[in-house]
C-alpha cells in the first residue's frame, strides 16, 4: 500500500529526507503521459503538478475546497526553476508552503523532490477574490492565523 495522493505531514517527509521547514506535501510516480520527446518529464507536468498540491494543501488547510460558498481564489503568477530530469515511473514527492501573505494575496513556495534531491523548485501568487472573480477580498483573520502558524508565513501587508 502506497501514500500516493495522500498529503503527507512532517514526519513522512522526513523519512524521504526532505528537510525543513517544508511539512506538506503530496506523494505520486511519474506517468507516460507527463513525459517528452526527450523521455523525461515535461516542463507542463511540473506547473500541473504544483497545482494539484495547491488544491489539496488549500483543503488541508481548510481555506478551501473550491465549493460554491468558498472565496474565489485566483493563481496571480507562477514559476518554476528546473534542477534535474525526473523520469518514468520515479517517485517523486510535491512540497508546499506558504512564505508571506498581505492583504488580499499569499505567495506559495513548491518543491519537487525525488530520493531526497530537490528537482524543481517554484512560486505562486494566489489572489482571493469576490465570487466573480471581480474584485479583491481581504484573507479572513482565521485564515493568516493557518497561513503563519503552520507554514511560518510572514506579514507582509
Amino acid at each position: 500500500m502506497t501514500d500516493y495522493i495522500l498529503p503527507l505531514g512532517t514526519d513522512a517527509l522526513r523519512a524521504r529526507d526532505i528537510p525543513d521547514p517544508w511539512t506538506f506535501g503530496v506523494a505520486d510516480r511519474v506517468r507516460f503521459y507527463e513525459l517528452d520527446a526527450l523521455n523525461h518529464v515535461n516542463n507542463t507536468a511540473y506547473l500541473r503538478w504544483f497545482e494539484t498540491t495547491r488544491v489539496r494543501w488549500l483543503a488541508d488547510y481548510g481555506i478551501s475546497d473550491y465549493a460554491a460558498a468558498d472565496p474565489t481564489l485566483v493563481l496571480r503568477g507562477v514559476t518554476c526553476d528546473y534542477h534535474a530530469p525526473l523520469f518514468l515511473h520515479e517517485d517523486y514527492v510535491v512540497t508546499a508552503r506558504c512564505l508571506s501573505f498581505r492583504r488580499t494575496s499569499f505567495r506559495k513556495a513548491y518543491g519537487v523532490w525525488s530520493g531526497g534531491v530537490l528537482k524543481a523548485e517554484g512560486t505562486a501568487v494566489i489572489v482571493m477574490t469576490d465570487t466573480a472573480g471581480t474584485a479583491k477580498i481581504p484573507l479572513s483573520d482565521g485564515i493568516r492565523e493557518t497561513l503563519a502558524g503552520r507554514d511560518g508565513a510572514v506579514d507582509e501587508a
